[in-house]
């Protein structure tokens, strides 16, 4: 399979090479794109000077546009499937192929990297939230998705062509949600995530929290409008 690595990175110019020579060095088997989303620190300036595979965005367009540009990368370059990666060097690619054994194994559309598959965390308010959401898609589709936030996943190739050619499709759980009630597989393997060594999460606690009642909300109510175009 031709995999294809999709980095998002905003403002992660304290990360960046770090992610990014790891997987150089240490995972020449996998191609690499990073999505520079309108960094306003020198992220792009290092992908430069070190000659990295990667796409300069002008504007910040979010995580969901940052996303979607790399999958059309690698829809429209031929790949059998792309692996999100975080740019924050939290995400460990030694599970990619334990990812991608899953998919093939199970025939899965995506499948995630879960922290919480097989191993149980401190009841955090972040994670209340993660439980929420949780039980919200299990509510809609009958599916138990340990971690839905996570951003740890690989796509196949059906996936790729499918959110390449629509709007609005972003790597969020209310999206996982409606594929799944659309009958799209989903697959879950065990992983460990790193600490953020550098740089600041976007992710504040309040950011956090409004994100989890918005997912919770497009879950139970708002995906059921949702018109599929494939």
């Amino acid at each position: 399979m031709r995999i294809l690595i999709i980095i998002p990175a905003y403002n992660e110019a304290q990360n960046i090479k770090n992610v990014v020579d790891n997987l150089i060095s240490k995972y020449p088997q996998y191609d690499y794109v990073i999505v520079n989303d309108g960094s306003s620190d020198n992220t792009a300036d290092i992908c430069r000077t070190n000659n990295y595979n990667f796409l300069d965005l002008p504007v910040n367009l979010g995580l969901a546009g940052a996303f979607q540009t790399g999958i059309k990368f690698a829809y429209r370059n031929g790949y059998d499937a792309a692996v999100q990666l975080d740019g924050d060097g939290q995400h460990d690619p030694k599970y990619i192929r334990d990812m991608i054994n899953e998919m093939e194994i199970c025939n899965a559309d995506i499948v995630i990297g879960s922290r919480f598959k097989s191993k149980k965390q401190p009841l955090t308010t972040r994670m209340i939230g993660s439980r929420m959401i949780n039980l919200a898609i299990r509510l809609t589709t009958g599916v138990k998705i340990t971690d839905p936030t996570s951003g740890m996943r690989i796509y196949s190739k059906k996936m790729l062509k499918e959110f390449a050619n629509t709007m609005n499709y972003g790597p969020e759980p209310d999206t996982l949600s409606y594929l799944i009630r659309n009958g799209a597989k989903v697959s879950e393997v065990q992983v460990e995530m790193r600490d953020r060594t550098a740089g600041e999460s976007y992710l504040t606690l309040a950011k956090s929290l409004r994100y989890m009642l918005h997912m919770v909300i497009s879950i139970i109510f708002i995906q059921w409008f949702r018109k599929r175009e494939v």
